[in-house]
C-alpha cells in the first residue's frame, strides 16, 4: 500500500498510508477503535477504493481493477469476519461449503469432503450438521475460519479474531491462525487491539494511528520500543499523547 488517502464524511481516516506485507508472514495491525483497522482491511480487498495511493498484490495495481478483475483477485483472499458472519438459516456444513458451491466446480461429495477437511482442521469435525445458534461463540469463530480457508486462499485477513472470547478460546484462535500459516502456507493479516493476541500471533506489528502507520516492528521490538505512542497504547494508559474521548 502506497500514499493511500480515504476521506468519509469530511474525515480523512487514512492519509498518506504506507504499508507493506511480505509473502508468508503474519502481519498484525494494532490500534484504537475507530482508526481505520477495518478499513485498511476493506483496501486490501479493493470493497473500497482509496480516494489516491496504489494498492499492489501480485505486483500489480488493484486499484484500477473493474469488477470483473477484481472478482478474479478476491479468490486469493479468504476472510474471518469480527462476528463470523455465519448464515443462521444454513448448517455449519452449508456455510463452510458455500465458496466451494458457488465457486469450485467440485461435486457434491468433493464438497463435502473438502468441507469436513477445514472443520476438522480447525477441531470441529463433529459440527458438520449443526446450526450456528447451537454454538458457542468461540465455534463459530472457528466455523468461520474453516470457511475463510476453504479455497485454499494466499491470503488470510482477519478483523478481530479474539473479541468477545474468553481468554482459553482466544488462546484457541491465536494457535489456529499461527497453526494454519505454518501448516498451509498463507499470508495472514490480522487487524486486533488485543495486544496478547498481537504478540501471540505477529511475525510483525504494525500500528495505525492518525491515518497512517507509525511503527512497525516483530513483537519483541514493539515490546522494547521507547515509541510514546506505541508505549501507551500497548500499556493501555489513559494519561499520554493519544487522546480520548
Amino acid at each position: 500500500m502506497r500514499n493511500i488517502r480515504r476521506e468519509f464524511n469530511g474525515q480523512q481516516v487514512l492519509e498518506d498510508l504506507d504499508l507493506d506485507i511480505r509473502r508468508g508472514e503474519t502481519l498484525v495491525v494494532i490500534g484504537q477503535s475507530g482508526c481505520g483497522k477495518s478499513v485498511l482491511l476493506k483496501h486490501i480487498t479493493g470493497l473500497i477504493k482509496p480516494d489516491s495511493g496504489k494498492i499492489f498484490f501480485e505486483d500489480k495495481d488493484i486499484t484500477h481493477f473493474n469488477r470483473k478483475k477484481l472478482f478474479e483477485m478476491r479468490m486469493h483472499f479468504g476472510m474471518l469476519f469480527q462476528g463470523a458472519a455465519l448464515f443462521d438459516s444454513m448448517s455449519v456444513g452449508e456455510n463452510v461449503a458455500l465458496p466451494l458451491k458457488k465457486h469450485s466446480g467440485l461435486s457434491v461429495e468433493e464438497i463435502r469432503d473438502k468441507t469436513l477437511e477445514k472443520l476438522k482442521l480447525v477441531g470441529l469435525k463433529d459440527v458438520y450438521d449443526k446450526y450456528p445458534a447451537e454454538l458457542s461463540g468461540g465455534m463459530k469463530k472457528r466455523v468461520g475460519l474453516a470457511r475463510a480457508v476453504v479455497m485454499d486462499p494466499q491470503v488470510v485477513l482477519y478483523d478481530e479474531p479474539t473479541t468477545g472470547l474468553d481468554p482459553i478460546m482466544a488462546d484457541v484462535i491465536n494457535q489456529l491462525i499461527r497453526d494454519l500459516q505454518h501448516g498451509i502456507n498463507i499470508t495472514s493479516v490480522v487487524v486486533t487491539h488485543d495486544i496478547d493476541s498481537a504478540y501471540k500471533v505477529g511475525d510483525r506489528v504494525a500500528m495505525l494511528h492518525g491515518g497512517r502507520i507509525i511503527f512497525t516492528g516483530t513483537p519483541a521490538e514493539v515490546a522494547a520500543t521507547d515509541h510514546e505512542l506505541v508505549r501507551q497504547f500497548i500499556e493501555g494508559r489513559s494519561e499520554g499523547p493519544i487522546r480520548t474521548v
